[in-house]
């Protein structure tokens, strides 16, 4: 499917969906926005993919944030329809089926963090540059990030960060539990890819259950939570999967998983 400000490639059941606008540092305007939307439908249905990266074209910019350029004449009406654009959009970032890793290849900020903090596994390289700018522009955080960040970090880093506006470097984002990893900048790619692999080998339909139940489990109390993961411990016995995983173990051989 052709794109105008994304490309998305699949190899070995790692799909890569990289931000294509380097020339504005991959800014998130109305079109990327929606491109994301589609390619991630597209990818939540081809059975073939177990793991998806999301990075930025270039070495400047993961994503440099929403595009002020069309931001900045909306009135009210229209930019409650693009707020809630961002946060469809990121949704659906964060309940794709698939651990979803986002290799941060330079600036994140804005909406290019928001769009960081909807991910699973965020690896960041060396030059990396995180934040949430927004009131240095008159603005709040508008695509989830007073939600999602003290939900990660606590309540009064997010603040420190949310109210300066300050951009943190990758090893103060890695120290505030933002980031996973740092990483240098020429081996992050490969290093996501690597972390996919691992992944990606092994039971599909065991980690989309375990993500699902970290997500949901967070938004419900612990004795919930826990009812949950035993009902879908159980639900994967019935699984071709889980017969293979045993069997493979019994006989001291690598299992080979056809998310059945």
């Amino acid at each position: 499917m052709a794109y105008e400000n994304i490309s998305v490639s699949l190899e070995e059941g790692i799909a890569v969906l990289k931000i294509n606008r380097p020339k504005v540092l991959n800014a998130l305007n109305r079109t990327t926005l929606l491109e994301i939307q589609r390619a991630l439908k597209e990818l939540e249905k081809d059975p073939e993919v177990r793991v998806l990266i999301i990075t930025g074209e270039g070495e400047k910019a993961f994503v440099a944030g929403a595009d002020i350029s069309e931001m900045a004449p909306m009135n009210p009406k229209e930019a409650l329809e693009f707020s809630k654009l961002g946060h469809e959009t990121l949704s659906l970032i964060e309940e794709f089926p698939s651990p979803v890793i986002a290799a941060v290849n330079g600036y994140a900020l804005g909406g290019g963090l928001e769009l960081v903090l909807a991910c699973d596994i965020i690896l960041a390289s060396e030059n990396a540059r995180l934040g949430l700018p927004e009131v240095t522009l008159g603005i709040c955080p508008g695509f989830g990030g007073t939600q999602r960040l003290p939900r990660l970090i606590g309540k009064a880093r997010a603040k420190e960060l949310i109210f300066t506006g300050e951009m943190i470097d990758a090893k103060k984002a890695y120290e505030f539990g933002i980031v996973n990893k740092v990483i240098p900048q020429d081996k992050l790619l490969d290093e996501a890819k690597e972390i996919a692999r691992k992944i990606a080998k092994n039971g599909p339909l065991a980690v989309r259950a375990a993500k699902r139940l970290v997500e949901k489990g967070l938004e419900t109390s612990l004795r919930n939570g826990e009812a949950m993961e035993i009902e879908a411990w159980a639900n994967l016995f019935a699984t071709e999967d889980q017969k293979e995983g045993m069997k493979a173990f019994l006989e001291k051989r690598k299992p080979e998983f056809k998310a059945r």
